[in-house]
């Protein structure tokens, strides 16, 4: 079928808008990325934009050895990961009965879920249940408080709700319980929709930065966004924490370039093993029957 003219004209402005927004987003990236990888000389002289000059790796020598960064990097791990999980585990636990039609009060339960997206204690409310649980200073404090999101739940009650009710009677005719349904059969059937929420979860604990700066006293416990904003915040001096021998190809800018670079990776690089089930969950979306 051919395209009108209008439709072309529509599509045409659509591709050129995004390719905007594309733009915007690629370039700092590409000019942080020169500048942590440029010379000191080229970065002090603003010669930088969005290709290296005189390639080095010293900034990331410095960052790695002379700043907690790694700790600080499996700091996050163990905050996204673990939290993820938990975040996960809890998610399905709640969505799973409240998409069940036979569920008592379902309704009222889910309303109960909902209010708590209008309202909520408010910080210091939140700060003194925290700590009348004793978690202030551990990543309970993380975890706990954000658990759940009601809107994620929302999200897989409802995909849950959709999928064929044939095969949960199928299911049920063969003997499976709800525990062997939901493992067997939903769980298996929801993975786009799985792995979509988890990215979620996982990007959201990894950019965990209020709630470490109000639970976590410790600065050896700090994850990387709070390290990455106290570097970038404070006055680094090069000659604190390098050798001798490289701080004339050192500069400020340089290792904060590539602890922004180093936050940002993991989760750059997690996203193209996720994106084919994206792909699949719009398909599924998309067909009815």
């Amino acid at each position: 079928m051919r395209k009108t003219r209008g439709e072309k004209v529509f599509y045409l402005i659509n591709y050129l808008l995004l390719t905007l927004v594309a733009v915007s987003c690629i370039l700092p990236l590409l000019n942080i990325i020169a500048l942590s990888f440029s010379d000191a000389r080229a970065v002090v002289s603003g010669n930088v934009g969005l290709w290296p000059v005189d390639f080095t790796w010293f900034s990331y020598h410095s960052l790695i050895t002379g700043t907690p960064i790694l700790n600080a990097f499996w700091n996050s791990v163990e905050i996204t990961l673990i939290g993820t999980g938990l975040s996960m585990a809890v998610t399905i636990m709640a969505a799973y009965p409240l998409s069940r039609r036979h569920f008592y009060h379902r309704r009222f339960f889910t309303m109960a879920m909902v209010f708590t997206m209008i309202f909520n204690g408010g910080l210091i409310p939140t700060y003194l249940v925290v700590q009348n649980l004793g978690l202030v200073n551990s990543y309970g404090a993380l975890w706990l408080p954000g658990l759940v999101s009601t809107y994620n739940m929302l999200i897989m009650r409802s995909y849950f709700e959709n999928l064929p009710g044939e095969v949960d009677e199928a299911a049920r005719i063969d003997g499976c319980g709800e525990l062997g349904l939901l493992f067997r059969i939903v769980l298996p059937l929801s993975k786009p929709l799985l792995a979509t929420i988890a990215l979620f979860y996982g990007v959201g604990y990894w950019n965990s930065f209020m709630s470490v700066m109000i639970y976590i006293n410790d600065t050896s416990k700090y994850n990387m966004t709070v390290l990455v904003q106290n570097m970038i915040m404070s006055n680094l001096n090069v000659q604190d924490f390098t050798d001798p021998t490289m701080i004339s190809n050192l500069t400020p800018e340089g290792i904060r370039a590539a602890a922004v670079i180093v936050m940002v990776i993991p989760i750059l690089a997690v996203y193209p093993f996720l994106q084919k089930y994206f792909v699949k969950g719009v398909m599924l979306g998309s067909i009815k029957g």
